[in-house]
């Protein structure tokens, strides 16, 4: 990777991201966590969330990730809250293909996915970026599980 390639991936916009992480913090009593790791770098990401019904209703999580890891984590924090589960699958598979394949910007309120467009020819980065997503997906299925067990 040359020293353009790294300005134009790790822009300003990517470092404030990182660097402001909403909703950075563990529950006290999740009704779902879930950890997920990028064994390609290391990253992890773990989500803690509260359901009402079947929307999210609190939500915290803990980014130990690179800048594109931290900044996907930011956007999708920002709009986690109020979220279901296939509006995050529909992010999830919107965000890999935009990533993978050339695919579109994801619909909103997940349109601030935007700014890792540069990240797209640097594939192992993706798995990171996916991350945050990831983990809240499987954070759902827990709290699903542990709601049909009663």
């Amino acid at each position: 990777m040359s020293d353009s390639d790294l300005v134009k991936l790790y822009s300003g916009r990517i470092l404030d991201l990182a660097a402001n992480i909403p909703h950075h913090t563990r529950l006290p009593a999740p009704h779902g966590t879930a950890r997920k790791r990028s064994p390609l770098c290391g990253s992890t990401v773990t989500v803690d969330l509260t359901m009402d019904g079947d929307r999210i209703a609190t939500y915290g999580q803990d980014v130990k990730a690179c800048a594109l890891g931290q900044a996907s984590a930011a956007v999708s924090g920002q709009v986690m809250i109020g979220r279901t589960q296939p509006e995050l699958a529909r992010a999830r598979a919107e965000l890999e293909a935009m990533l993978k394949r050339g695919g579109p910007v994801p619909q909103a309120p997940f349109d601030g996915f935007e700014v890792l467009l540069p990240a797209r020819d640097y594939a192992n980065r993706h798995a990171s970026i996916l991350l945050a997503l990831d983990a809240t997906l499987a954070a759902m299925d827990e709290a699903a599980k542990a709601r049909a067990a009663g």
